[in-house]
């Protein structure tokens, strides 16, 4: 007999029980001392000039305490400020970067980007050359500048994404969401949803790999310089070639398809019209060459941060999260933003009718004065005129 149906409140339950979160911010204080914020986080002291930190829900949001979160203060300062979780490793395993951000005031020129940092970081003198892992998020400076920036941190060197992603430039609040899975595929979500997606083998730039050692050369290291040029032509068969009917094997020996004379494959390129790639004297020995040097595999994540520079502050970061699972992220970042995105947005509009009421108002008063004041002018000038 058939078992009973199980409920959908049990599979989401599941859901979560499955999914490991690695770190997770609202700045829901409590009232104990221990449980404040500025016990989580640590701000940089690497240079007295760096702005500073408070915990705000700003002049309009959607609820005064969920929509809490960490907020410039200082106009034109560079601020620098991160927080520890327990190390861990992302190899073989979806990474999702996700967090809220609100230029409230209206962003001119600066970062809304948060950076992934190394467990070994130094938090107390983080600054723009601390290394990180991945930088991720809004970055906006006058009428050019206004992207997501996605980089990530390979051999040494960043990388950033080939595309360019554009990011929200309202004062509302915005839900960012970065995706890296196993199968070095991507998704880039502003709101929930997918802005930019691809491949993440195609989509950074690599030139800087190349020039130290090119993919052709990772997949075969037998494959030099040297003997490159000539093997190109002379390793690959035709796979579509077939013995010809008349081919005689005692008088034209053994049958060979023809050489292709064309190389097929160049920098690392897949051969196009090859079955599988049919080598003559070598085979594939190291096909596993992008789980070796994977972009997207991080040993020793450890701290999430914000480091960066603002012209006019009062930008709102909150609903930090970083986990391995997708429904996760998808269904926190509906129980944060997606239930305060609609208040807030109507509490600015009530808020706006007010200053415009508010100006009005002033702007009458300001002519009723002027009437007043003129009708007084005419007066004294007319009484003077009857002393005369």
């Amino acid at each position: 007999m058939a078992g009973a149906p199980v409920p959908l409140w049990a599979i989401c339950l599941l859901r979560v029980a499955l999914a490991t979160v690695y770190f997770q911010e609202e700045f829901l204080d409590g009232e104990s001392p221990r449980e404040h914020w500025r016990n989580r986080w640590v701000q940089s002291t690497n240079d007295s000039r760096f702005g500073h930190f408070r915990v705000s829900s700003g002049n309009f949001y959607g609820h005064k305490e969920k929509d809490k979160g960490l907020q410039t203060t200082q106009n034109g300062r560079f601020y620098a400020i991160s927080a520890r979780f327990k190390p861990f490793s992302n190899k073989g395993k979806t990474l999702v970067i996700q967090y809220t951000v609100k230029h409230e005031q209206k962003m001119d020129c600066g970062g809304g980007y948060i950076k992934v940092f190394p467990a070994d970081v130094d938090q107390k003198n983080l600054n723009e050359k601390s290394q990180y892992y991945i930088m991720f998020g809004p970055d906006i400076c006058g009428f050019d500048i206004k992207k997501v920036h996605v980089i990530l941190h390979f051999k040494n060197q960043y990388h950033e994404n080939k595309k360019l992603i554009r990011c929200k430039v309202d004062g509302f609040t915005h839900l960012y969401t970065l995706i890296l899975r196993p199968d070095l595929s991507y998704d880039v979500k502003i709101d929930g949803q997918s802005i930019e997606s691809g491949s993440i083998e195609y989509d950074w730039n690599l030139t800087s790999l190349k020039k130290e050692k090119s993919l052709a050369e990772l997949k075969d290291p037998e494959l030099t310089e040297d003997n490159k040029a000539q093997d190109w032509e002379k390793h690959f068969l035709d796979a579509s070639a077939s013995r010809q009917s008349d081919w005689n094997g005692g008088l034209d020996g053994d049958w060979q398809a023809a050489m292709l004379r064309k190389p097929p494959c160049q920098d690392g390129l897949k051969p196009e019209g090859i079955d599988r790639d049919i080598w003559l004297h070598h085979k594939m020995k190291n096909t596993n060459y992008l789980t070796q040097y994977d972009l997207s595999e991080f040993e020793n994540i450890g701290a999430i941060g914000l480091e960066l520079w603002q012209v006019r502050s009062g930008t709102i970061f909150d609903n930090f999260l970083i986990t391995d699972d997708e429904e996760y992220a998808d269904n926190f970042g509906k129980a944060t933003w997606g239930e305060t995105k609609g208040p807030e947005r109507e509490m600015d509009a009530i808020q706006a009718k007010e200053e415009m009421k508010k100006a009005r108002e002033e702007e009458e008063e300001e002519l009723r004065s002027g009437e007043i004041n003129g009708h007084e002018n005419y007066f004294n000038r007319f009484h003077k005129r009857n002393e005369l």
